[in-house]
C-alpha cells in the first residue's frame, strides 16, 4: 500500500497541543501512520513514498467536522418546495454535489440530521466506496416528528410510544448512524408547530432514547424551546441541536439547573449557527441580537461541550459556510484554539468518533486539511484550502483546481 508524506513548517496535531514546528504526517492508505516532528516521522517512511512538501506559510491540521447538515435541502429560498418537487434520483444527484462542496471546504466528516428515503445512507455508501467524492457521512435518515410536525414531509411521523419505538427500529434497519428526534417545532415547516413548542411528551422522548440506546445508536434532539431542552436532558439524549432556550413570547430563558445538568451529563450542544448570522444580527438589531446570543455566550463560559454545525441546506445556509459559523464563536469571545476544537476534537467526541478522527495521530483515519495561513492567527485561513485528504483520498477544491489549471 502506497504512502504519502506531508511535510510542513507548521502542523496542528490537535487544538489541545502546541503546534509541531518542522513537522510531518505520514499516511498509508486510509490511516495515519505517524505524525509529529519531522525527525520522528521520517524513519517510518518508505523510500519510494510520495512526498508533499508544503511552503512555509501553510498549516496542516485535522479535517473539519460539520455536526449538523441536511444534504437533502439545497440552501435555496424554498428548500422544502424544491425537495418535495424532486424525485429521489434528482435529489440524490443534488446531495452528491453538496457533499463535494463540503469536501471543498475542508470538511471530512458531516452528520446529516434528516433526509428523505434514506438517501443519505446511499450517498454515505457511495462515498465510502470511492465512487463519489465527499466527506464521511453519519446519517440520521428520517427524523422522528409528530403528526404534521416539524419536517413531517421527510417521512418520520410517529405518535405514541409503540410507533416511536417502531420508527427508531426502522431507521436503524435502514442504516441510520444516529436517531434524530424533533423535540420541538422549527421554522422550516409551513403550518407546523411553533419553534418553542414541545412536540412529544417527555415519556415519548424517553422511549425514543431508550430504544435507540438499546440498538447502540446515539440520539440527537432538535430542541429550541426550554420545555423541549428539559425533556431532552431528562431523557438522556446525546446531543442537543440548537438549544436556543426560547419561550412562548420569543425571549430566552436559560435555566441554570438545566445548564448544570447538561454539563454534568456530558451532553454535547450543537448550536448549528447559521453561516449568515451577521445578517440576522443586523435585521433584529444589536439589542435583540445580544439578548438572543447571551445564552450561547453563557454556555461557552460555563464549559458546555460545544460542537460546530451549520444547519447547511436550510435557506441561505450554504455547504461551504462552516468558517462563517465558527466566526460567531469569535464574536462571543471564545479563543480560537477552542473554536477549532469545536470542529475537530470536540465534534469527534460528540459524534462517537473519538479515537478515529479529529486529531492527527497514529492509527487515526487519514482526514487531513492543508490551508494557506495559520488558523490560530485568523479563522479566515480555513477558507484557503490547498488540499484535503478524506480517508487518505486526496481532493483539491474545485476553485483551486480551476486557478491551477488557468496558470
Amino acid at each position: 500500500m502506497s504512502q504519502t508524506l506531508i511535510t510542513a513548517r507548521r502542523i496542528l496535531l490537535d487544538p489541545d497541543r502546541p503546534q509541531a514546528q518542522d513537522g510531518a504526517v505520514l499516511v498509508e492508505g486510509d490511516t495515519i501512520i505517524a505524525a509529529g516532528a519531522r525527525e520522528d516521522v521520517l524513519p517510518h517512511a518508505e523510500p519510494d513514498c510520495q512526498t508533499l512538501d508544503l511552503p512555509d506559510g501553510a498549516t496542516v491540521l485535522p479535517g473539519l467536522i460539520d455536526s449538523h447538515v441536511h444534504l437533502a435541502f439545497d440552501a435555496g429560498p424554498e428548500p422544502v418546495t424544491t425537495l418535495t418537487g424532486s424525485d429521489d434520483a434528482t435529489l440524490l444527484l443534488g446531495m452528491a454535489g453538496r457533499a463535494r462542496h463540503l469536501l471543498d471546504a475542508g470538511i471530512t466528516t458531516a452528520r446529516d440530521l434528516g433526509d428523505r428515503g434514506g438517501l443519505a445512507v446511499r450517498l454515505r455508501e457511495a462515498i465510502a466506496a470511492g465512487t463519489v467524492a465527499g466527506p464521511r457521512i453519519l446519517a440520521a435518515t428520517a427524523p422522528l416528528t409528530a403528526s404534521k410536525g416539524h419536517c413531517w414531509f421527510l417521512g418520520g411521523e410517529a405518535e405514541g410510544e409503540q410507533e416511536i419505538r417502531a420508527r427508531v427500529r426502522s431507521n436503524a434497519e435502514n442504516g441510520a448512524d444516529v436517531i434524530k428526534v424533533m423535540v420541538t417545532g422549527g421554522g422550516l415547516t409551513p403550518g407546523g408547530p411553533p419553534i418553542w413548542q414541545l412536540q412529544f411528551t417527555p415519556q415519548d422522548i424517553a422511549a425514543a432514547v431508550d430504544e435507540a440506546h438499546l440498538l447502540g445508536l446515539p440520539v440527537a434532539a432538535h430542541a429550541h424551546g426550554v420545555q423541549g431542552i428539559a425533556a431532552a436532558v431528562a431523557a438522556g439524549v446525546d446531543t442537543i441541536e440548537h438549544c436556543s432556550w426560547l419561550t412562548e413570547d420569543g425571549s430566552c430563558d436559560l435555566r441554570e439547573d438545566l445548564l448544570a445538568d447538561i454539563i454534568a451529563r456530558g451532553i454535547s450542544v450543537c448550536p448549528a449557527n447559521h453561516p449568515n448570522w451577521r445578517l440576522f444580527a443586523d435585521r433584529v438589531g444589536p439589542k435583540k441580537a445580544a439578548e438572543l446570543f447571551a445564552p450561547l455566550r453563557q454556555m461557552a463560559e460555563q464549559g458546555v461541550h460545544l460542537v460546530a454545525g451549520t444547519d447547511a441546506g436550510v435557506p441561505r445556509a450554504g455547504f461551504g459556510g462552516l468558517v462563517s459559523s465558527l466566526e460567531f464563536f469569535e464574536h462571543i469571545d471564545v479563543p480560537r484554539d477552542r473554536i477549532i476544537a469545536m470542529a475537530t476534537t470536540n465534534a469527534a467526541r460528540a459524534l462517537g468518533l473519538d479515537g478515529q478522527t479529529g486529531r492527527l495521530a497514529p492509527g487515526y483515519r487519514a482526514d487531513v486539511l492543508v490551508v494557506d495561513g495559520n488558523p490560530l492567527d485568523t479563522l479566515d485561513a480555513l477558507r484557503t484550502v490547498r488540499i484535503v485528504l478524506a480517508a487518505g483520498r486526496p481532493h483539491i477544491p474545485h476553485q483551486r483546481a480551476l486557478r491551477t489549471a488557468a496558470h
